[in-house]
């Protein structure tokens, strides 16, 4: 079974840059369509973005145009790189796969 592993969370500055990775275990890796998804407090859990086994990409239009995400087999992982962020980018970012959730990874964006 896969098992999803989130890391690059933290405290940035409004218009600051961050870097996630989901980084998995299991050699069928490259067969998953892979998510990431935010809750913030005292909201559900939404959509960000996912990229499917042969690349293609979905963005929520929240995030449209400043994350972008891009996957390496090779290494198992998939990254969300979080350009212009704003304060309403603060939540715990979950990546998925399949019925596989990672722990979570908490993304704060103050001054």
């Amino acid at each position: 079974q896969v098992r999803l592993v989130e890391s690059g969370g933290g405290l940035v500055q409004p218009g600051g840059s961050l870097r996630l990775s989901c980084a998995a275990s299991g050699s069928i890796f490259s067969m998953y369509l892979i998510g990431w998804y935010r809750q913030a407090p005292g909201k559900q859990r939404e959509f960000v973005s996912e990229i499917s086994s042969g690349g293609n990409t979905n963005y929520a239009d929240s995030v449209k145009g400043r994350f972008t995400i891009s996957r390496d087999n090779a290494k198992n992982t998939v990254y969300l790189q979080m350009n212009r962020l704003k304060p309403e980018d603060t939540a715990v970012y979950y990546c998925n796969g399949g019925l596989v959730w990672g722990q979570g990874i908490q993304v704060t964006v103050s001054s």
